[in-house]
């Protein structure tokens, strides 16, 4: 097959620290390249590909520190233009850009499978039901529910997230401290996690993106978590974005993983990783956190502090070496380009079919 790859140029493929959703499409890419098929990857010009490489940006967005590198700006919408111009011969579009890419998808000639990455609200489902014409997937059960009100979105179902799991190895003896990861943001719920810390009077360290440029992210670290830190600064630390080698170190030494998301986590890749490094996770039942740990078995799913600090106390029952197996059996790079070959494939036996009727 020849596949063209969309990707968000936020961050470069792969990311060099944080990046969930481009370290999925990174893998995917390399997985498709490893089966034969010609891969085209749309993305940031730092990135680092075995498939073809076509960018229009030069560096990932979040190298110019604008306060719109995730909104529909000039240069997302640059970048979805050139890449959609660019893939005439193509047999399908994967498309992990998603809502500034949207509206040019429908109009595509190509057929166009999009992958989105996000929760869905009212706003977004209601802008797939209306821009229709692309085949939609999501990341977890939880998140593709919320589409069941809104039937006229084309939606084939969900595909897991996946990951290359050769870094990962178990921790066997972990040391006595807390771990956050994954970034600061009130969805994430870090100022739980300092909670749950303070009551048991336990080391957490924080390795966490900081977005200081966009204003909410700003308000709620200067509210809800600077002072935390200055008030608890022997035990609660906050060592910024780590890379990948570096926090899988950190979980592997980590007690446990908190992850007490406020909002419906559409998967949660930082469960996957922590579970893959032998680290246990204890998340807040929202969104996909029951599907993504196996309950008392790679962490427990709590309802409210209470509950986390009950976990914190039980957690030396969980097996590190089961984390691990779990994880890199559930959700592995192999499975996941699997599950999308059969997606393409279906969209396009449903192209040609749609073809030869018109052609009738």
């Amino acid at each position: 097959m020849k596949i063209a790859i969309v990707a968000p140029i936020v961050e470069s493929i792969p990311p060099k620290k944080y990046g969930g959703t481009e370290r999925v499409v990174h893998w995917l890419t390399e997985g498709l390249v490893k089966r034969g098929h010609e891969v085209t990857l749309f993305a940031s010009g730092d990135s680092k590909t075995s498939a073809k490489l076509k960018s229009l940006i030069p560096k990932h967005l979040r190298q110019y520190q604008s306060e719109n590198v995730y909104r529909p700006n000039v240069q997302n919408l640059m970048h979805a233009g050139f890449a959609y111009s660019s893939t005439s011969g193509f047999d399908i579009i994967h498309d992990h850009f998603s809502l500034p890419s949207l509206p040019t998808a429908n109009m595509s000639k190509v057929p166009v499978l999009v992958t989105w990455h996000g929760a869905f609200d009212k706003e977004t489902a209601e802008y797939f039901s209306l821009l229709n014409k692309p085949f939609l997937t999501g990341i977890s059960e939880s998140q593709i529910s919320y589409l069941n009100k809104y039937p006229k979105t084309n939606l084939l179902g969900k595909v897991y997230n996946g990951l290359n799991f050769k870094k990962y190895k178990p921790g066997r003896s972990p040391e006595n401290f807390l771990l956050f990861a994954g970034r600061i943001d009130p969805e994430k719920g870090p100022h739980l996690a300092i909670e749950a810390a303070v009551k048991l009077k336990m080391k957490l360290v924080i390795a966490a993106k900081y977005d200081s440029q966009i204003p909410h992210i700003k308000l709620y670290f200067e509210k809800y978590i600077k002072p935390k830190l200055k008030l608890h600064r022997k035990d609660v630390k906050y060592i910024g974005e780590l890379s990948e080698e570096s926090l899988i170190n950190l979980f592997q030494r980590a007690l446990c993983t908190l992850h007490p998301t406020t909002w419906p986590e559409p998967f949660g890749l930082t469960i996957v990783q922590a579970m893959a490094s032998g680290c246990p996770v204890i998340a807040n039942n929202l969104g996909s956190i029951p599907e993504i740990i196996e309950y008392a078995k790679t962490g427990y799913v709590v309802k409210n502090m209470k509950e986390t600090v009950r976990a914190i106390k039980n957690i030396h029952k969980i097996s590190r070496q089961y984390c691990h197996e779990y994880s890199v059996n559930t959700f592995s790079d192999n499975k996941m380009v699997t599950e999308y070959e059969k997606l393409y494939n279906k969209i396009l036996n449903l192209h040609n079919h749609k073809k030869n009727r018109l052609a009738l």
